[in-house]
């Protein structure tokens, strides 16, 4: 089922959100409807809180399938970066709860990142490129940060205020 994403400014965007206790049939519908959300967004990734679930779960799809790459959805709870790289990426990240805004940020290009899979089983993978970035932005969302916080005020702002504008928009609408 899809579900409604959250615009920011809205608090739950930046709160800290809980670990995972214990992986529940709920918790892997939660997991499923992200999937399904992000995919008809579009986008690349989701985190838990952009539909207000204050829980450690992400889920994310790097995969180009115009390049002929098949869909490799990855479901995440209690992701943590293990170890990042000192090298630097830069991308023009975008983000599902800032809709048509984007700014070029600067992150490690590798990490290794470890998490449960939706059957409570601990993975861990080194992502690179888009990949290590997109896993990256998805866990600042768990601990409340967005990626227009990694920019100078001024640019915050400027984007913050598009945003109220549109929510105001959307509510009249």
């Amino acid at each position: 089922m899809k579900r409604p994403i959250l615009i920011h400014p809205d608090p739950r965007l930046k709160k800290l959100c809980d670990p995972v206790p214990d992986l529940s049939d709920d918790l892997r519908v939660l997991a499923d409807d992200m999937l399904e959300t992000m995919y008809e967004a579009p986008g690349i990734g989701l985190a838990a809180p952009q539909i207000g679930v204050l829980s450690r779960l992400i889920v994310l799809d790097c995969a180009k399938p115009d390049n002929g790459e098949d869909p490799r959805p990855l479901v995440m709870f209690n992701p943590r970066v293990l170890a990042s790289s000192d090298e630097r990426n830069v991308y023009e990240e975008g983000c599902l709860s800032i809709p048509d805004q984007y700014a070029e940020v600067e992150r490690p290009k590798v990490v290794d990142v470890e998490w449960l899979d939706r059957d409570g089983k601990l993975h861990a993978e080194t992502f690179d490129g888009l990949w290590a970035t997109c896993v990256q932005h998805e866990i600042d969302h768990l601990d409340g940060k967005l990626f227009i916080d990694y920019l100078k005020p001024l640019k915050r702002q400027m984007i913050t205020r598009k945003m109220v504008k549109l929510k105001r928009e959307r509510a009249r609408a």
